[in-house]
């Protein structure tokens, strides 16, 4: 038997040398189930070839060695086309099983390049980002506030400021805020309109918040409201998050922002949506601060429908609520951007 179904016996004449310095000489060459022989024409055996050790150096004409011997070949010539046909055939089969290293290192190599552009997309920029808000300092932080302010006022103009109002606001700040930031709130004459915040912990509200009520209450809950966006979601972590990842590198290894991703930023925050924080998260801040909350409420929705909660559940309904601002203070506070 052979091993080609198709024939269950097939031989051929070829030449054979032992060593290059050998003569060819004419032998009879049976391709057997698992073995190339080569014998005589007298039939004495002269070669056992495994198949899978067979190796072809040459198509015309079609040569043969055994594998680790390139100096032992046999020559098939064109008219053996059957037997040369066979063993091309075998050989080929052969090859397709071997295993082939260098298509597993590519096999390896692509996963390996996989993976790593998946932690390279996918959880590189939120490690980078959450170690870059770990390591800014305080200081870095109020200096990028102080870098975004500059882009901002572009839009909504300087912040508002006279000598009557400048110890209002400062009052106000240390009333909500505490004592360690006197400086924390800016009023914009423009562009902004409601509140935000920067890194470094500076506050924005825009005039109307100040001018179009007559209650102090309504200034202090944007003021609360807008502490709990910043403790709710860092603004350092939010501006990384904006700017990108090579923004974060360049932080990290220059200390500075790009102008560019500050003034994007900048155009964001007065223009992106902002949804209030949820009531479970408002009402515990108004209780700290002793303020009422149904004012800041009715200021947010005329109707109450939409912040019915901030109203039923006041945590200053039944007493207990300290002060805003005096009444000359309010006043005082009321005219910060002019007539």
């Amino acid at each position: 038997m052979t091993a080609l179904k198709e024939f269950p016996r097939l031989e051929a004449t070829g030449l054979w040398r032992a060593s290059p310095e050998d003569q060819r000489r004419e032998v009879i060459v049976s391709l057997g189930d698992a073995t190339l022989t080569i014998s005589e024409t007298s039939g004495r055996v002269l070669a056992h070839w495994s198949l899978g050790a067979v190796r072809k150096t040459s198509d015309t004409p079609a040569i043969f060695h055994p594998d680790g011997d390139p100096g032992e070949t046999l020559e098939l010539p064109a008219d053996e086309a059957e037997m040369i046909d066979g063993i091309n055939r075998l050989l080929r089969a052969i090859e397709r099983r071997r295993p082939h290293p260098g298509k597993l290192r590519l096999v390896l190599t692509g996963a390996v390049t996989a993976g790593l552009l998946g932690v390279a997309v996918f959880w590189l920029p939120d490690a980078l980002e959450r170690y870059t808000v770990r390591v800014v300092p305080p200081v870095k932080r109020a200096e990028i506030g102080q870098a975004l302010m500059g882009h901002l006022v572009r839009v909504t103009g300087a912040p508002c400021m006279n000598r009557d109002a400048e110890r209002p606001l400062r009052r106000l700040a240390i009333r909500l805020l505490g004592p360690e930031r006197p400086d924390a709130l800016r009023i914009l004459p423009g562009g902004v309109q409601d509140s935000t915040h920067l890194p470094g912990g500076l506050i924005l509200l825009g005039r109307a918040v100040v001018e179009d009520h007559e209650d102090p209450d309504v200034v202090a809950g944007y003021i609360i409201a807008e502490s709990v966006r910043a403790a709710g979601r860092d603004p350092l972590a939010d501006l990384l998050d904006h700017a990108g990842m090579l923004a974060g590198l360049r932080l990290l290894t220059t200390g500075a922002l790009p102008d560019e991703a500050l003034s994007a930023y900048a155009e964001h925050l007065l223009t992106a949506p902002r949804p209030d924080p949820a009531p479970e998260a408002l009402l515990p801040a108004f209780a700290a601060a002793q303020v009422h909350s149904t004012a800041y409420a009715y200021a947010r929705d005329i109707t109450g429908e939409t912040t019915l909660t901030l109203i039923e559940a006041d945590p200053m309904a039944g007493g207990g609520a300290r002060v805003v601002l005096s009444d000359a203070d309010w006043v005082r506070l009321q005219g910060i951007c002019g007539a």
